[in-house]
């Protein structure tokens, strides 16, 4: 073979080493082999003219103490080349090429989402930090956003409670080249509200008992979750006593029984209410007592038909216009005062309607005829 043709061979293989070498730009991401490991950086090999540095702040996000705590001679590893200049001939980065795939991810399940909100994809995002209009999370190291509006279905008072925790959401916004990312778990909460609207309304009936946890307290009452779906317990119906406050009786995270009023599936309306899940202290009281027993209390309010009077501490029974006195009145003061202990016959005590009737005119009566017959047998003897 002549030498002609040997260079010329010679030319050609080396000519097809060099278009075999992929072309390697800085900001791209390319895989590469580790060749070297110290406390500060690893060496990767890309296909470069020489290996290339990667410091241990750009191994791994914390920054490890050593690059040997993240990677070994001989890992396969994505870098994004930072630069290709510089003393060592360039820079690498893993933690970009890391962050570059979570990009891409992100990208793919927004234009799901986009294209099937039906069939939503999530995202783990652990809730870091409480700053102006929402909070901050993390997904696989990405620091994103999620506004305070996107957080829950209702107002939220203190995010605080969010820190720590990682939740389901769906990347909103998206921009890489500005490290933008907004999140927001309202779509997520809406789906399943709606799927768990479907099951409870299916099966919710007038009159049930179902196990619920106190979500939210307002002035007017207090929301409970009854099983992925919120019903409202009116303040009076939190307790048989009279309650100035829902929080004054429930709290928070608490766990009871309720009992369902009402169900309205059109409005997606549900009425609770706890007391009605307790036995009623008035029946408690009631039974202390019995029709024709004499007893004394307070008269405590008056009214066009009759005046109250305070039979125990809460507990009152009316006396009727016509048994305030055994003459013609037209008003209740003509006979009693507030404050004025008077003495009266029970006449019917009705537990269904809790209603207590007393007289004052029965009660004198039986008194007057008590004492005729203690005359009458003190004449006897």
């Amino acid at each position: 073979m002549s030498d002609d043709l040997k260079t010329m061979e010679t030319e050609e293989d080396m000519s097809a080493f060099i278009s075999s070498i992929p072309e390697i730009h800085e900001h791209e991401v390319v895989e590469g082999i580790v060749t070297q490991v110290n406390r500060d950086e690893a060496y990767v090999n890309i296909g470069h003219k020489q290996d290339m540095p990667c410091p241990k702040k750009e191994l791994a996000y914390p920054e490890p103490e050593t690059a040997g705590d993240v990677v070994k001679v001989g890992d396969k590893i994505r870098v994004y080349i930072l630069s290709l200049g510089g003393e060592n001939g360039g820079l690498l980065s893993k933690v970009k090429a890391d962050n570059e795939v979570v990009w891409d991810e992100l990208r793919k399940v927004k234009a799901h989402n986009d294209e099937s909100a039906d069939d939503l994809q999530t995202v783990d995002a652990t809730v870091t930090q409480v700053v102006k209009g929402g909070l901050t999370a993390t997904v696989n190291g990405l620091r994103g956003f999620i506004p305070a509006s996107q957080m829950e279905l209702h107002f939220v008072k203190d995010l605080g409670v969010y820190v720590g925790q990682t939740v389901k959401a769906i990347p909103l916004e998206i921009e890489s080249h500005k490290r933008r990312l907004v999140l927001s778990r309202r779509p997520i909460l809406e789906r399943d509200r709606v799927a768990a609207q479907q099951e409870v309304f299916s099966s919710l009936n007038e009159g049930d008992i179902r196990k619920g946890v106190v979500k939210r307290l307002v002035d007017y009452g207090a929301f409970i979750d009854i099983g992925g779906v919120d019903g409202l317990a009116h303040i009076s119906d939190l307790s048989w006593e009279r309650v100035s406050h829902p929080s004054d009786v429930l709290q928070v995270g608490q766990e009871l029984d309720v009992y369902v009023k009402n169900v309205d599936p059109e409005t997606h309306r549900i009425s609770l209410s706890v007391k009605q899940t307790q036995r009623d202290p008035w029946l408690d009281r009631a039974e202390k007592y019995n029709e024709g027993d004499i007893i004394e209390g307070k008269i405590v309010k008056l009214a066009k038909f009759g005046a109250f009077m305070e039979i125990e501490p809460g507990f009152d029974g009316l006396i009727p216009m016509g048994e305030l006195s055994d003459r013609r009145i037209e008003n209740a003061d003509e006979a009693v005062q507030v404050d004025e202990v008077v003495k009266v016959k029970i006449m019917r005590i009705d537990l269904k309607r809790k209603r207590i009737s007393l007289s004052i005119n029965r009660a004198k009566r039986e008194g007057a005829g008590n004492s005729r017959r203690r005359q009458n047998d003190a004449t006897e003897e």
